[in-house]
């Protein structure tokens, strides 16, 4: 796997305080000032132009009410039958594990309801792609929902590893 370029981070990073900053429902100017820097310095780092140091970076989400948080990344791997599995359960906020989503297409379900729930995971897990799984499947609440789950016999073997693991942490 080859290291993304200086230019890939400047601009997801741009996009962090920029969403940050959104978030926080701030203008640049606000935040400039709240965080120490000018208005000018930040659009340049919202739109990937410049690159802040750590601290720097720290200061802006931290006087947009945010932190600095790391994420474990999650690769996944394809199995016969085209489902994937990822090599960690994915963790959700709140408001997407329970949210209201279109999942299959066309179908509207209630991610706070059990039995919607339960449905989405199993569609999810069958036939979703992995950008589908980071979306709607949360670990926590997939482990709880395991034995309910209506899955093909090699797409529960694949998975079983991850839930038992978590179990047993």
């Amino acid at each position: 796997m080859g290291t993304p370029d200086v230019r890939f981070w400047a601009e997801r990073g741009g996009l962090l305080l920029k969403r940050a900053r959104q978030a926080a429902s701030m203008n640049q100017t606000v935040l400039a000032d709240l965080s120490g820097t000018s208005r000018t310095t930040l659009s340049a780092y919202e739109h990937g132009r410049k690159s802040p140091t750590l601290e720097t970076a720290g200061r802006i989400l931290d006087a947009a009410g945010f932190h600095l948080a790391l994420e474990p990344k999650i690769e996944f791997t394809e199995h016969e039958g085209s489902f994937h599995v990822p090599d960690r359960l994915p963790r959700l906020p709140a408001e997407r594990a329970l949210a209201t989503v279109d999942y299959p297409a066309g179908r509207r379900r209630d991610l706070a309801d059990r039995a919607d729930r339960g449905a989405v995971y199993s569609a999810v897990l069958r036939e979703g792609t992995p950008a589908d799984l980071l979306r709607y499947v949360d670990g926590v609440l997939l482990v709880e929902l395991w034995r309910e789950l209506e899955l093909p016999e090699a797409v529960r073997a694949a998975w079983t590893p991850l839930v038992r693991a978590c179990r047993a942490a």
